[in-house]
């Protein structure tokens, strides 16, 4: 399943449209580190703000899927689209070959169907939109951890210090991505399941009673009160009413989860922002001296 120098990549865009010249870095990156890209016919087309119609994207993502020379498939770019097209896509070839499907933000909609339905490891990370060709050191460093992920390489990140973690020693297969999401995927095929694992959250742009409805979602489902433990990553840019609602995204998350006393973290670098760590979902992971540990192993 990991990738070797003369590999070759698929690009797509499941979900906002992109411009070619948004892109290229991101071919240039990869080919740089030895793979060979394969862009979708349809990547560039449009269709009011998608990404081209549903079936180009279906045209362009089942074309990978079902092509034994593609090792992964890496989303553009998120925004919203990927569950008009979820249900319409044969992932069997996919879990059969053991490929990546590589993203985060709407891309969740993938990790969480291909997880639940096959149980094959994705990987959340940065994406080709965020790739620039003058990029930042945290940039630098978010697109060498993918690297890092797609090449099989052990991987070890501190967790940072926060003064909401509750800290402790933990492990299971990391699942999660996008609370908006995951939020929206409840009660669907796509639906996660949580039991006995490390979840991540991150997200962007949601007003504050909203993240409580979100985890009052989660809680009620019963999704947060068997984890092996949570790391909550960006809350980018959040957003309050007029009046107050009187909590950050964090302290809301930690309200709705602190009774079930596993360990959490808080302020992990991945979601939106310019550091955004690659995970990779599916495997198992561990905590450890407030490390999360990530295994190449596959079993």
């Amino acid at each position: 399943m990991y990738l070797k120098k003369g590999d070759t990549i698929g690009i797509v865009s499941p979900a906002r449209a992109i411009e070619a010249a948004q892109v290229e870095p991101a071919i240039r990156f990869f080919e740089k580190h030895g793979l060979r890209v394969l862009v979708g016919d349809n990547a560039y087309n449009r269709h009011g703000q998608m990404a081209g119609s549903e079936e180009d994207k279906i045209q362009d993502i089942q074309g990978f899927i079902s092509n034994p020379e593609v090792k992964a498939i890496i989303s553009t770019r998120g925004g919203y689209g990927c569950v008009r097209i979820i249900d319409q896509l044969d992932l069997g070839p996919l879990a059969e070959q053991m490929k990546w499907f590589v993203g985060f933000s709407d891309v969740t909609v993938f990790h969480s169907h291909i997880h639940q339905t096959y149980g094959t490891p994705t990987i959340h990370s940065t994406m080709p939109i965020n790739m620039t060709e003058n990029p930042t050191e945290e940039e630098k460093i978010s697109n060498e951890t993918l690297i890092d992920c797609l090449f099989g390489a052990d991987i070890s990140y501190v967790l940072p210090g926060h003064h909401l973690n509750q800290s402790g020693d933990t492990s299971g297969l990391l699942v999660g991505g996008n609370l908006s999401m995951l939020y929206s995927l409840c009660g669907s095929a796509s639906d996660i399941d949580t039991r006995g694992k490390l979840l991540f959250l991150e997200d962007l742009d949601e007003y504050l009673y909203h993240v409580d409805r979100m985890m009052m979602n989660l809680k009620r489902t019963g999704k947060l009160d068997n984890l092996a433990g949570l790391i909550v990553g960006g809350m980018s840019d959040m957003r309050d009413n007029t009046i107050p609602f009187g909590k950050d995204a964090e302290q809301i998350i930690l309200e709705h989860t602190v009774e079930y006393g596993y360990p959490i973290y808080f302020g992990f670098e991945a979601g939106h922002q310019k550091l955004n760590k690659a995970l990779r979902f599916g495997l198992r992971a561990e905590i450890k001296d407030n490390r999360l540990l990530l295994s190449s192993n596959l079993a």
